[in-house]
């Protein structure tokens, strides 16, 4: 399958992350880095139930649209990455062994989770990463990121998975990218990045927020 874009060292697609996947040789990626959806029925609708906000990009949207992966999607990711990171790992009914990673991203009586969940494959201990990412508040609000997806992640995260699970010159593999904060950390850190969107509004968006991002570095 041919990608939808590529924009230097990263290839997009506008697909279905499982066909695309299909197409994929075995261990084929060196670092998959995953934040799939995970939540379905009314769990969903009361978690996200402060998502449908107007943001600069236009209203989120509806969620009942989004399928949860299930675990044929991780055996298929476990076949064509050598490591894995995925978020929100403590919602799959799936044994996973290995490490975790917990971002704190909350500050307590917030509304808002405290924090997220991944499961990381390279050794059985708890990682910790502190970033504020809690409704209106970010941790640099000087320099506050776009929010175009209701599960955006700030680039920083990425970049701080980056230094602390990849090596230079690994594949990097995303299925869901979203707002694609994953595809302006590894042009920052010049890793080639192959990153997969179902939906084409989101992918638009995205694709032009790193679009902008690569400029912005080309002006100065």
């Amino acid at each position: 399958m041919t990608p939808t874009d590529i924009l230097g060292n990263i290839k997009l697609y506008n697909a279905d992350c499982m066909e695309v996947m299909k197409t994929f040789k075995d261990k084929q990626f060196d670092l998959a880095i995953v934040d799939p959806p995970y939540f379905d029925g009314p769990q969903k609708q009361g978690y996200y139930a402060g998502t449908k906000q107007r943001t600069n990009v236009g209203e989120y949207k509806k969620i009942d649209e989004w399928n949860p992966v299930d675990s044929v999607y991780i055996k298929e990711l476990l076949r064509i990455s050598k490591n894995q990171i995925i978020w929100g790992i403590n919602y799959f009914d799936v044994s996973m062994p290995g490490g975790r990673i917990v971002w704190v991203k909350g500050v307590e009586n917030s509304p808002f989770s405290m924090c997220d969940i991944a499961y990381q494959s390279f050794y059985k201990r708890i990682d910790l990463f502190k970033y504020l990412w809690s409704g209106y508040w970010q941790e640099n609000m000087k320099n506050k990121e776009l929010r175009i997806h209701p599960t955006q992640k700030p680039v920083q995260l990425y970049k701080w998975l980056l230094q602390n699970y990849a090596k230079e010159g690994d594949t990097i593999l995303d299925t869901h990218f979203g707002s694609l904060s994953i595809g302006i950390a590894c042009h920052d850190m010049k890793f080639d990045l192959t990153a997969i969107e179902l939906d084409k509004d989101y992918y638009e968006q995205a694709k032009q927020r790193l679009i902008n991002h690569q400029r912005q570095l080309t002006l100065f």
